[in-house]
């Protein structure tokens, strides 16, 4: 079908296979083309086409413009594999109406390298680095994993590798390939601890099949893992509490939490953890305890978490949007604290804070006195030596504020 002015964006997926392993579709779509923006890689594809070329280069804003430029003419984006899987596909549709997008996919690469490993994709943890840190791996390592990673580039492999056996899963087996449908594609085996490839083709897509060392740790992300897993000065919210927290926060599909007062920025990434489309934002003053927040971040696979460094109410206002929902950890004593994220909170949005001292409950309680909500008081206890036996010893008690912005 050739673009018409309702459907004058037209998405094309290339493989590396190029023009030759397109449908009728989409070659009529290029052959029709009066502008056409991609990559520099697939811009050779067509350089022999009379339309107008824009290469994205290294600005994605400048191809975003360029097609806003030519809005009603016949626009065809090239673009990678499937465009809606990790590609520019999904990014064009918040940018504009679908109702003027026509999308053609070509199998993608997570398509093609299950198909040449023999896996299942819905058995698959299917991830990119491509733009984005590597310790977004951590979250998905465990016994006998299988993942499939977009590469940044040609140095990835290698420092994947040296990431898995740092990680305690030196055993892993990597398999790297290179240039999926193409003339020159080959495949790369490894184990992670003896990988010795430095740079492979900067085109390339990783299969990593998840081998446990006696030393490798896998984390649950059922909310409350332990505090040990976290880098913290004992000011921590301990994991019980911090369960019960995630559950009153009760996070959603691209919501925003903010955590204000996050000290360790425990309950931040357990909310990060939980879902991949959630952000969240951790507010706190300590320079040492950001330290502690972007290193647990990047060590437990949510280094997308933002920081933000000083002390609310304050330090909100460098914030934009309104959250869906809010943790208050540390600075419930003060009012002024809790009317500021209350005044921010998004309609229908949820505010959870915890309190430990007196003066902290006397906030929570006020608070609630003017704006509702509920309390609940949170007891626990854990084993601990006594003498030469054991007993069940008492921690500081909790008190907990819940209320809903409706």
């Amino acid at each position: 079908m050739s673009a018409t002015r309702a459907h004058w964006l037209t998405i094309v997926g290339i493989g590396e296979d190029g023009l030759r392993a397109l449908g009728d579709e989409a070659r009529r779509a290029i052959d029709t083309a009066e502008v056409l923006i991609g990559g520099k890689r697939h811009l050779e594809k067509v350089a022999e086409h009379h339309a107008e070329k824009v290469s994205w280069g290294k600005d994605f804003d400048k191809g975003v413009e360029a097609i806003r430029q030519h809005e009603g003419k016949r626009v065809v984006v090239l673009a990678s594999g499937d465009p809606m899987y990790f590609g520019v596909g999904s990014t064009l549709a918040r940018r504009f109406d679908i109702e003027a997008m026509t999308v053609i996919p070509a199998p993608g690469a997570f398509s093609l390298a299950a198909a040449r490993m023999g896996w299942s994709l819905p058995d698959v943890s299917c991830l990119t680095v491509h733009g984005r840190a590597l310790e977004t791996v951590n979250l998905y390592l465990h016994p006998d994993a299988r993942l499939l990673i977009l590469s940044w580039d040609g140095a990835t492999p290698a420092k994947l590798a040296a990431l898995l056996t740092q990680k305690g899963y030196g055993e892993s087996k990597i398999t790297v390939m290179e240039h999926m449908g193409g003339v020159d594609e080959q495949k790369i085996k490894g184990a992670a601890q003896s990988w010795n490839v430095l740079e492979t083709a900067a085109l390339n897509t990783i299969a990593v099949t998840c081998v446990a060392g006696v030393d490798a740790v896998a984390w649950s992300r059922a909310p409350g893992l332990p505090e040990d897993a976290f880098e913290h000065d004992n000011m921590v919210t301990k994991r019980e509490v911090r369960a019960a927290t995630i559950s009153a926060l009760a996070p959603l599909p691209g919501e925003t939490l903010w955590d204000v007062g996050a000290g360790s920025g425990t309950v931040a990434i357990e909310w990060l953890r939980l879902e991949p489309s959630v952000t969240a934002i951790a507010i706190e003053r300590h320079e040492k305890r950001v330290g502690f927040i972007r290193a647990n971040a990047a060590n437990l696979g949510v280094p997308r978490l933002q920081v933000v460094e000083g002390l609310a109410p304050e330090a909100l206002d460098a914030i934009e949007g309104a959250p869906d929902a809010v943790f208050i950890g540390g600075g419930v004593s003060d009012a002024a604290v809790m009317e500021a994220c209350w005044g921010r909170l998004a309609d229908g949005g949820r505010l959870v804070a915890n309190a430990v001292t007196l003066e902290a409950q006397q906030s929570l309680l006020a608070f609630r006195d003017n704006y509702g909500g509920r309390m609940t008081r949170l007891s626990i206890a854990r084993e601990d030596s006594v003498g030469p036996l054991n007993g069940m010893r008492p921690m500081m008690e909790v008190w907990q504020l819940y209320v809903e912005k409706t």
